[in-house]
């Protein structure tokens, strides 16, 4: 059995596969987006509060 790449599946450079950027195009993705960082502030604030 030889080992050619074509069996492997695919090949992605390393600029390629880098992760982690967040891409907010539109207005809406942009509010969604802040909304949920604003959600769990909040939400880690009253549970602080409620376990007092």
């Amino acid at each position: 059995m030889s080992k050619d790449r074509d069996g492997e599946g695919p090949v992605f450079s390393g600029q390629d596969a880098r992760q982690g950027e967040i891409i907010l195009r539109t207005r809406t993705r942009r509010i969604i987006f802040i909304a949920g960082l604003v959600g769990i502030v909040v939400l880690a604030l009253v549970l602080s509060i409620a376990v007092r």
